[in-house]
């Protein structure tokens, strides 16, 4: 079982890469729906079962170092794909505005809070916004990470409505998707205040730094 959170992982990686071919093959937006989906399923247990069964410290494989890395760029890589998806297959305006707005929030949002692009709290300039006003920092880190999710959400919901299923079948998944949002957000208190692993990372990072 402590190689369960792995498998999540990696299979989400796969599932990015087959809708990456979906996209480029004209596929299907059910089969893009779906995998999207299954593909979420396991970026919301992966984290879980790390937890539950971790690796004792002196057995833990060397890999495991690049875990978080690793699962970011599954993240990143699924979100790419569903974008293309949207982009080629579904409505290009909306994609294009979508490409735009995501390379926007994310490398300006890395160059003021990080101090570079493709920035980390481990490696962020000594005037990044983190070292000089961290709460500053957390706030946009998880206002983007939260504008994020809503776009996430705003592709489905097009891709949703491009599909062939019957309109209460897309409707009913359209409100299960939107209570399964609402829930997390406002209910589940530390998802809220945790929703970005940046923000969890930062605040370690900038707490070492004190102590050192």
């Amino acid at each position: 079982m402590r190689y369960l959170a792995d498998i999540l992982t990696l299979s989400r990686l796969i599932l990015a890469i087959t809708l990456f071919f979906v996209a480029f093959f004209n596929g299907s937006p059910e089969a893009a729906f779906i995998i999207f989906i299954v593909a979420e399923l396991t970026d919301a247990f992966d984290g879980t079962c790390a937890r539950k069964w971790p690796f004792p410290k002196n057995k833990t494989p060397k890999y495991r170092k690049y875990a978080a890395k690793f699962d970011m760029l599954s993240d990143g890589l699924l979100a790419a794909a569903q974008v293309l998806f949207l982009t080629l297959r579904v409505n290009l305006v909306v994609g294009i505005i979508i490409i735009v707005y995501y390379l926007v929030t994310s490398g300006g949002g890395d160059l003021l809070v990080y101090g570079k692009l493709l920035g980390h709290p481990d490696d962020c300039t000594k005037n990044s916004l983190v070292r000089k006003n961290f709460p500053l920092a957390k706030k946009i880190i998880l206002a983007r990470r939260y504008l994020y999710t809503v776009c996430l959400g705003i592709i489905n919901a097009l891709i949703l409505f491009a599909t062939s299923w019957p309109a209460p079948v897309k409707y009913s998944l359209l409100a299960f998707g939107g209570a399964i949002f609402v829930f997390a957000w406002f209910f589940l208190s530390q998802r809220r205040h945790n929703i970005s692993r940046d923000a969890v990372d930062v605040e370690k990072a900038l707490t070492n730094n004190t102590k050192s």
